[in-house]
């Protein structure tokens, strides 16, 4: 066990994760020259497309230094504020983390809510200094930085460069030297941390895990925790490039279990592995069921679809544990699912992977977040409201509650006072502003969850020219003034456009939101009013012209009336076609409203 050491590597987007264990890779000679390719361990195709890792990726490998075997356990994760729960899921099964920081853009706000998660967990931190090959790094500067951040001492900063492989055997000794080895008892009952898993469609569900104490031997009877059912562990074994299966997985190893469960929901990421016989008695802290920020609907275009996107989300659902959702259906739209995402980009990636992977055409209606509503007869018990048709009626309502963030946004100095004004804008109050050097402020603002949803990311990258990093943790509900904005169509209301808003900003958005939909909504033999509601009073309206044939054509001169005779039976005809009429709306329009600054 001393000669096992268990590592992840935690970075903000871009500081080069996954090119540094590619290098590792290499240089342990884990994998052959034909296997080799860039971003190794990003096997999704949408990964290498966007350069992003979506998924925690675990490798082994052996390394001999000086002279003796060594195993290291390396964990890939991903850099993005959405992807956080697998992080964190990643460092609880690590005794060790590499800080990535990019020498020619210092350290970012996902840097650092990456590290106080790793210090949280007592990981020991080796900071490297990527990218010095550059001809933008600014090493000296970046260390300095680094050494206030950390506390260490300048020369534990390893300079590295893992295009070019300069530092990588500096990053494996100091792995070696510097990380604890696993602490546990082999002599205890089992006890392993799973986290992670995948659904292979022959084998059912593969499950990654790290024993903390026992030992997990293939054809054992063993127990999950959280969900109290018990499985014969058909194959075990570590996970190389290929998995190897094994007898055994001795106490501080990480590896795979493979038992021929078909149901997703019974694998939970964060639960424990034990033994059926004799379980052990203390489940391992920090297991906790992930709690969606954003959400949305998603249905499919062809209703008869339903079936099979079911099925689609639950094998999704297994390899992204933080996807959560439920049945509904929309007058507009049929049958769907109402689903929680962690944020935008998990949406987008989601969607994305339906349609990849699974072959599915979805439709998302417009996301929001979940609100808790009280009514005046019970002012303690809150309403749960995902979905702006759950309002109870105004007329018997106390308040509604939304969810706030704080949010921690680093940027460069020049642009504090765009970048506040954006967050003021967005309903934040700040609360911190602290000069990390004399160049990058951070700032904290206590913000409402539902104001960053839609376009604030790309809006704040617009404002700091690419420079502001932003980061953000929920701090709980706060009362708020909030109404239901609906949208009519005809004088239909589109459920799957409504969208709760703040009083302040409501006439602004559903005046937008009008515009928008007049662009979008192709032009019929009748007129159509858009209207935007808020209850009975309608606060925006623009109208589709109906498309017209020229009656008075056939007309040369002669009396008004004639021309008047005509025009007066188009419009009746016009008036009843109106009446029976109905407006297709096409998906562009219900992506458009996410998009209303553009």
């Amino acid at each position: 066990m001393k000669n096992i050491r268990n590592f992840c590597i935690i970075a903000h987007i871009d500081h080069g994760k996954s090119t540094l264990a590619d290098r590792l890779l290499d240089s342990t000679g884990s994998v052959t020259d034909r296997e080799k390719q860039e971003q190794l361990l990003d096997n999704m195709d949408l990964e290498r497309e966007r350069g992003i890792t979506i998924k925690s990726h675990a490798i082994q490998m052996n390394y001999i230094h000086n002279g003796e075997p060594y195993i290291l356990n390396l964990i890939d994760t991903p850099g993005h504020v959405d992807f956080s729960y697998e992080v964190s899921r990643s460092i609880a099964a690590c005794e060790g983390a590499l800080l990535v920081v990019d020498a020619a853009q210092s350290i970012q706000a996902q840097t650092i809510s990456n590290l106080y998660l790793a210090l949280e967990n007592d990981l020991e931190i080796i900071p490297v200094l990527n990218k010095v090959d550059l001809p933008s790094a600014n090493p000296e500067e970046v260390t300095d930085d680094i050494v206030d951040l950390l506390g260490c001492n300048p020369e534990d900063v390893i300079p590295a460069s893992a295009k070019t492989g300069i530092g990588i055997t500096e990053i494996l000794t100091a792995i070696i030297e510097r990380i604890p080895p696993p602490k546990g008892n082999p002599d205890e009952p089992l006890q392993a941390l799973i986290f992670d898993s995948v659904y292979n469609p022959f084998r059912g569900v593969e499950t990654y895990f790290r024993v903390l104490n026992g030992e997990i031997t293939k054809g054992q009877n063993i127990k999950f925790m959280a969900t109290g059912k018990t499985y014969f562990a058909d194959e075990v074994g570590t996970l190389n490039l290929k998995q190897t299966p094994k007898k055994v997985v001795k106490t501080g190893d990480v590896g795979y279990l493979i038992t021929g469960i078909k149901e997703a929901k019974e694998v939970k990421v964060g639960d424990t592995i034990t033994d059926a016989k004799t379980p052990t008695t203390n489940m391992i802290e920090g297991f906790e069921d992930v709690k969606p920020m954003v959400f949305a609907g998603i249905y499919p275009v062809d209703t008869e679809d339903y079936e099979d996107l079911r099925s689609s989300m639950e094998k999704l659902q297994l390899n992204d544990a933080s996807l959560v959702f439920q049945p509904e259906s929309s007058a507009a739209l049929g049958f769907g699912f109402r689903c929680g995402f962690l944020g935008m980009l998990h949406l987008e990636i989601i969607q994305e992977r339906l349609e990849r992977e699974f072959d599915m055409t979805v439709i998302t209606t417009v996301p929001n977040v979940s609100y808790h509503a009280y009514t005046i007869k019970d002012k303690q018990t809150p309403i749960l409201v995902n979905n702006p048709s759950d309002l109870p009626d105004p007329s018997g309502m106390d308040r509604v509650e939304e969810p706030f963030i704080k949010a921690s946004i680093i940027t460069k100095a020049d642009f504090v006072g765009p970048v506040m004004s954006l967050c003021i804008e967005k309903r934040g109050q700040i609360t911190n502003q602290t000069y990390l050097t004399p160049e990058r402020v951070e700032l904290s603002f206590d913000m409402p969850l539902a104001e960053i949803v839609f376009d604030f990311y790309d809006r704040l990258k617009t404002v700091s020219k690419g420079y502001a990093s932003f980061d953000y943790s929920p701090i709980g509900m706060r009362a708020s003034h909030l109404v239901k904005v609906d949208v009519l169509l005809n004088a239909n209301v589109v459920d799957a456009l409504s969208a709760l808003l703040h009083r302040d900003n409501a006439y602004d958005i559903g005046k937008k939101m009008c515009e928008k939909l007049k662009e979008l909504i192709p032009r019929q033999q009748f007129d159509i009013p858009i209207q935007a509601a808020i209850g009975a009073k309608i606060i925006a309206r623009e109208t589709v012209k109906a498309l017209r044939k020229d009656v008075t054509a056939k007309c040369y001169g002669g009396d008004i009336s004639r021309k008047r005779k005509l025009l007066e039976k188009q419009k009746k005809g016009k008036k009843r076609m109106r009446q029976v009429g109905n407006v297709e709306i096409p998906q562009e329009a219900f992506m458009a409203v996410l998009k209303l600054n553009d």
